[in-house]
């Protein structure tokens, strides 16, 4: 099928578009986006979230194709589920030019759910800017924007999880500082986000309240510490690790020994490897995919 030809029948829901024919929308050159974009508008709703749902699915699953240019345009569709399926499409996308388009989103979208996919989107390029990959303007751009938006008691609490979770792997002291004031907030979404947070934000100054959150008689504050305690990948966790993986709560126990196998090394090993002598069926498959990850990064060479 021609593009031309596939252009003409998107509106028309009689005609089925294979994921075949889809295929030619990758890497649509500027001059074709044009008309992608008027076909687009007179497409109806259903049928625009059809098309969408399966570049995205494309996309998934061939790394070869790039719809990021359709993500872009469709980023301004009058429907809330395509605009929402648009930014999961973009979420690997790496050129700073879509970091803008994803603060009017995270800031103005009428949709609390559009605002919080554009925001989680926003933590991929806060990532990039911590490792120096795009210019570090573009985390100040971020970490300003999304501070804001953590500080503001009238947004949603999803806004400002998510907010809270993008904004972390950033290092600057602000950041430690709105983490640190998400986690004391008496709103319990909110601090289990912090704790998610301090995982992402790779410091270990985190330990003191992490650890001690293993404790805690909340599932889910036990179930982020563990996760957040593997991020750190710090080895004096090890042993306050091994409880949780007898803990009353099955994601907890997979949590804790997830983290182990993160963390890696000998007294990790050894702690996964007792584990798996009491362990159910199930948890036993948690553990093998554990030491299956600890010795992947291990040295090749050794031994």
């Amino acid at each position: 099928m021609t593009l031309e030809r596939l252009l003409a029948e998107l509106g028309d829901e009689n005609k089925n578009i294979l994921a075949s024919h889809l295929v030619h929308l990758s890497d649509l050159p500027s001059q074709e986006l044009e008309a992608f974009a008027r076909a687009w508008e007179k497409t109806a709703t259903p049928r625009r979230h059809q098309l969408v749902s399966h570049l995205v699915s494309l996309a998934e699953e061939n790394s070869e194709l790039n719809f990021d240019t359709i993500f872009r345009v469709i980023l301004g569709d009058p429907d809330a589920e395509v605009r929402n399926k648009a930014v999961g499409g973009l979420v690997e996308c790496e050129d700073p030019q879509l970091i803008e388009p994803l603060l009017e989103l995270a800031q103005r979208d009428a949709s609390e759910e559009v605002r919080a996919a554009a925001i989680s989107a926003l933590g991929h390029f806060a990532l990039l800017a911590e490792l120096q990959k795009i210019r570090p303007k573009y985390g100040l751009r971020i970490m300003e924007a999304l501070i804001a938006l953590i500080r503001d008691q009238d947004q949603p609490v999803i806004v400002r999880r998510r907010a809270v979770e993008a904004v972390a792997p950033l290092s600057q002291p602000e950041i430690k500082k709105a983490i640190t004031e998400a986690y004391l907030s008496p709103l319990l979404p909110l601090k289990v986000s912090a704790l998610y947070a301090m995982g992402r934000n790779s410091d270990s100054q985190w330990l003191p309240i992490l650890l001690p959150e293993l404790r805690s008689p909340m599932v889910e504050i036990r179930y982020e510490a563990a996760g957040a305690l593997g991020e750190l990948g710090d080895e004096a966790a090890i042993p306050h690790l091994v409880p949780p993986c007898y803990d009353e709560d099955v994601q907890v126990q997979e949590a804790a020994v997830r983290a182990l196998g993160k963390i890696g090394g000998p007294e990790a090993r050894l702690a996964l490897r007792q584990c798996l002598q009491q362990a159910d069926a199930r948890l036993r498959q948690a553990i093998q995919e554990a030491l299956t990850e600890l010795e992947s990064v291990e040295d090749p060479f050794e031994g």
